[in-house]
């Protein structure tokens, strides 16, 4: 089989000539492109005559898939799935793997330090101590004795949940699934309902689908407290991103941490979050570490080589 790499994957190049060789080892044969692209035809062009194409979180569209007559396996080197164009990959009975499980810790610390940043004004306060006009000092707050609201158990909800345990934090969830992990952590599955009233931290861990895809509407955000914050690592759509701005400014929400928005970066300027009150953003980074560039890396090709071995796994079930 042919074996296709399309896009780098943040890792040296010396790592992906190691992890491939097994591939090559076994007959096979693996190209790897070191430059990404975007372009809807060269990604044409670069897919057509592979076997298995491995991506990251580059949008893989329809059109690339409809021109690939070989295609077995779309091999996705990050935990969603939804920038690749999956009715199209259905119809053509192609599978598609995920790598998920690489970016726990990382994602569940970037939840924490947006947290921290919103409960201390670290980004504030770095500011103000370089102003020639000091403002004052900011009094901040802690995250022991806090609620904090896991929406969404899966891993990297879970491993959250372990953080904020070791800050001395009580932590609920709401998911359509409760898992025996969560219960052995201590953790109370509630309703959505309360899940939203009770929380003081509301942290976000839901896949993007059809069925999440602007599931906490601004009805659902407007049961928070007027002194919660809200975290969102997850993926932008899955909140009614305007209402959440509006909810900002009118000071119902005192302050919200935010990596992933309704469109990657850039963001464009006129959107409502850019300019809303007490929101820290970070630029889809929650995922983005030394550590989890080497695991994904890893786990991306250990999923290929299964496949190729007749054995595959992390396939995600539609």
């Amino acid at each position: 089989m042919l074996v296709k790499l399309l896009e780098p994957l943040r890792v040296p190049k010396e790592l992906i000539d190691e992890l491939a060789q097994p591939i090559k080892d076994r007959g096979h044969d693996f190209v790897y492109y070191e430059e990404k692209t975007t372009d809807t035809d060269e990604l044409a062009e670069r897919s057509k005559d592979a076997d298995i194409v491995m991506i990251a979180n580059n949008p893989y569209p329809e059109e690339a898939i409809q021109k690939a007559d070989h295609m077995k396996l779309i091999n996705v080197a990050f935990t969603g799935v939804d920038h690749v164009a999956g009715d199209a990959a259905k119809e053509k009975d192609i599978k598609i793997a995920n790598a998920a499980g690489y970016s726990d810790q990382s994602v569940a610390e970037l939840v924490i330090g947006l947290t921290l940043d919103l409960y201390r004004s670290i980004s504030q306060g770095n500011q103000d101590i370089r102003k020639k006009e000091f403002p004052g000092l900011i009094q901040g707050n802690e995250i022991k004795g806090k609620t904090v609201g896991i929406l969404g158990t899966g891993n990297i909800g879970l491993m959250t949940a372990r953080l904020f345990e070791a800050f001395g934090a009580n932590v609920i969830a709401y998911s359509r699934t409760e898992k025996e992990a969560a219960k052995e952590l201590g953790i109370e599955y509630v309703s959505l309902d309360e899940l939203m009233k009770q929380s003081d931290i509301l942290s976000v861990h839901l896949p993007l689908n059809k069925q999440t895809k602007g599931f906490l509407s601004k009805e659902e955000l407007a049961k928070m407290k007027s002194s919660a914050i809200l975290i969102n690592c997850s993926r932008g759509p899955i909140i009614d991103n305007e209402a959440l701005a509006e909810l900002l400014n009118n000071g119902e929400i005192a302050g919200a941490g935010i990596d992933v928005f309704d469109m990657e970066p850039p963001i464009p300027s006129d959107y409502p979050l850019l300019n809303a009150k007490n929101a820290v953003l970070t630029p889809h980074v929650a995922y983005l570490t030394d550590e989890a560039m080497v695991e994904r890396a890893k786990i991306a090709f250990e999923n290929t080589i299964a496949f190729l071995d007749g054995e595959p796994k992390n396939i995600v079930q539609e």
